[in-house]
């Protein structure tokens, strides 16, 4: 049997595995997909996980529940040597090790992109992940708590900011859902006044959501400050040190919440680490095909799919375009992969990706949205019903999508659940303060 390695298991890898196991035959071949976690996130559920709309472990995918004839190895891929056909596997306890493969599929995702700007890395959370989601959430209704009890005056003011740095569609969808969660749990505290939530989205561009026209991203902004947001377009974070915001249009405040969603970049395992051609973003080269590219020379036995590959968008005439490293086309492209891939096990040619845009959709908060095809447009509670649609549908697995639709369901009857468990962040920390109580009282 000839062993694929897959480097990464997110959505193009996780169904490049899940199709590669309902197309090959018995003994046809070993599949081996790497990854630290174990489990796909369905990451355009991370607002409303922020939001509580959707529950944590709902957002995630088994990659044990569901990849049955496929070895899983939890550990991080630091390098990728084609020559010798060999990756560097680093697992969470014990040494590094070398595993040999004789084809490799590179379906490692993307990182967050930051800037070297004074304290994002100590004060910024991201959005990208599910423990960042539930740490998000935790710390706004965390701070509602804490807010409640203190008098007007600049810490109850900074604990009641919030700034969301980017204006794609992660930040503006997460931006949109956390505002629409704290609106709504004025009605649980009434000591807090509407006109004391501040909400600022900043963009460094004159516009949010590139994907989508002009006058449609104004709508958005119209939108957002309808609800009492601030939307700062053409402004930079100077800084961020201890939670005080600088912007380059001189506006300085102090925000306990910052959530940094300001793109993404090659992963540093494929732009750094590997033998693999990559171009100028560190992103790997493939062809139409799916498969690695040195010029015009098919690199053999090696794949790659997803937001760490730049695959060509052949739908459109635009030359040398990439299609968007979003889940549309990492899930599509996975399965691709997996028929191309079992296309060339029997000597057959693989076919190329073509997945022409059929729109955007995007959630700005509990009943409105915005939906956008071409020059078609859809705004409000209609767009926001649409996106739940295409998302249910899309999220993998039937289990899955049984247990979103009905959390939706529960939620609308009964109401977002509004607790917050920031303390399982530090679960020890009530066990030593019982520890470390003087001798003599309550013992």
């Amino acid at each position: 049997m000839r062993r694929i390695v897959i480097v990464g298991g997110g959505y193009a890898g996780f169904y490049t595995a899940w199709k590669l196991e309902k197309k090959l035959r018995r003994g046809e071949a070993e599949v081996i997909v790497i990854d630290p976690l174990p489990y796909m996130t369905y990451q355009p559920f991370l607002p409303e996980v922020m939001a509580g709309s959707v529950e944590p472990r709902h957002a995630l995918v088994s990659l044990r529940r569901h990849l049955h004839r496929t070895e899983l190895i939890a550990a991080t891929v630091t390098s990728i040597d084609h020559a010798r056909k060999t990756v560097t596997v680093r697992p969470a306890v014990g040494d590094e090790y070398q595993l040999g493969y004789d084809i490799v599929v590179v379906t490692a995702g993307a990182v967050t992109r930051t800037f070297p700007i004074p304290g994002v890395l100590d004060e910024a959370i991201g959005l990208k992940t599910i423990e960042e989601a539930i740490a998000i959430r935790d710390r706004l209704l965390a701070n509602f708590d804490r807010a409640a009890t203190l008098p007007a005056g600049p810490e109850r003011t900074r604990l009641l900011t919030v700034t969301f740095v980017g204006g794609g569609f992660a930040g503006v969808e997460g931006f949109g859902e956390l505002l629409s969660l704290a609106t709504s749990l004025l009605d649980s505290y009434p000591e807090i006044r509407f006109d004391e939530l501040d909400f600022r989205l900043v963009e460094a561009q004159g516009r949010i959501l590139p994907e989508v026209s002009d006058k449609t991203g104004r709508w958005v902004v119209e939108s957002l400050e309808d609800r009492g947001a601030h939307v700062h377009l053409d402004t930079q974070l100077l800084s961020a040190t201890d939670g005080h915001i600088a912007l380059s249009t001189g506006d300085e405040y102090d925000s306990d919440l910052i959530v940094w969603t300001a793109g993404t970049a090659a992963n540093p395992v494929v732009a750094k680490n590997t033998d693999l051609p990559v171009d100028e973003r560190g992103r790997l080269v493939v062809g139409a095909d799916l498969r690695v590219r040195d010029g015009d020379r098919v690199v053999v036995d090696a794949w790659g799919a997803g937001d760490d590959a730049a695959v060509p968008d052949i739908s459109r005439n635009a030359a040398r375009s990439t299609t968007v490293p979003n889940a549309q086309h990492a899930v599509r492209q996975g399965k691709r992969l997996a028929a191309n891939l079992v296309a060339d096990l029997r000597g057959e040619a693989p076919r190329d990706y073509v997945h022409p845009n059929l729109g955007v959709v995007a959630t700005l908060g509990l009943y409105t949205g915005v939906f956008q095809s071409g020059p078609f447009v859809v705004k409000g509670l209609l767009a926001w019903l649409m996106h739940r649609g295409y998302h249910v549908l899309a999220v993998p697995t039937w289990e899955r999508k049984i247990r979103v639709l009905a959390a939706w369901v529960l939620s609308f009857v009964l109401g977002r659940d509004i607790v917050s468990l920031e303390q399982a962040q530090h679960p020890r920390d009530a066990f030593v303060r019982v520890e470390r109580r003087p001798a003599g009282r309550g013992r």
